[in-house]
């Protein structure tokens, strides 16, 4: 479903360098991204949505060339194939959380807003203990509580593929239990993969695949 080939990626005015000569994931997987901080782990998943592009090399996803996309298409893609839990949430302050949820939805054409998508909003917001929450504003909910909305938000369209930047970072260990058995069983009942960055490494179990980033790193 995901293929990265010959890539080759760094960012303006910077020392950073990522190469990957190539990686591969299968649909209906668990995958679970480690290794230290500054090896390219949210680069990896920035280059799978088309959010970065790499300098060389292919990133190919559900049989479409990302790096051959405008950004507009891109974007397109992105919101159609791809649920992205954000590290740092991507939640608009002035905006209530329930239409955080549901801004993908109104910000383009590629995705069909429905009345019952609030309702369905409502429906995984409840199985994250956030349903409470739904008409408040983002600065009056903790870091924990932004998370799982980011989370929320991500898993509205039923996207085939879900890319979690640190999904549990911030939630406590029951929680982070909680939310790693969600999106193994949404992985199940959709067919879907997940790809994890994480540094957590007792939430390890029950991945299908770990990829050590230090293995795939090259200066």
């Amino acid at each position: 479903m995901i293929n990265l080939s010959n890539i080759y990626f760094h960012y303006p005015d910077s020392d950073f360098r990522l190469e990957i000569d190539e990686l591969h994931f299968s649909s209906r997987s668990k995958n679970a991204v480690i290794g230290p901080s500054g090896f390219g782990k949210t680069t990896l998943l920035n280059l799978i949505s088309g959010i970065s592009i790499p300098q060389k090399g292919s990133v190919n996803v559900n049989e479409v060339s990302v790096d051959t996309l405008s950004d507009a298409e891109r974007r397109t893609f992105r919101l159609k194939n791809i649920g992205f839990v954000f590290q740092d949430f991507k939640l608009l302050e002035y905006l209530k959380v329930i239409d955080n949820i549901l801004i993908p939805f109104r910000i383009n054409k590629a995705l069909v807003y429905k009345p019952e998508l609030k309702e369905k909003a409502g429906h995984i917001a409840s199985l994250l203990n956030i349903d409470d929450k739904l008409f408040k504003f983002p600065n009056k909910l903790s870091q924990g509580e932004r998370q799982r909305v980011a989370i929320c938000r991500a898993l509205l369209n039923d996207p085939p593929i879900i890319l979690a930047d640190e999904p549990t970072g911030n939630l406590d260990p029951e929680n982070k239990q909680k939310i790693m058995r969600m999106l193994f069983d949404y992985v199940d009942e959709k067919d879907s993969l997940l790809i994890t960055v994480t540094h957590d490494h007792e939430l390890l179990q029950g991945f299908h695949r770990i990829v050590d980033f230090q293995e795939l790193y090259k200066k």
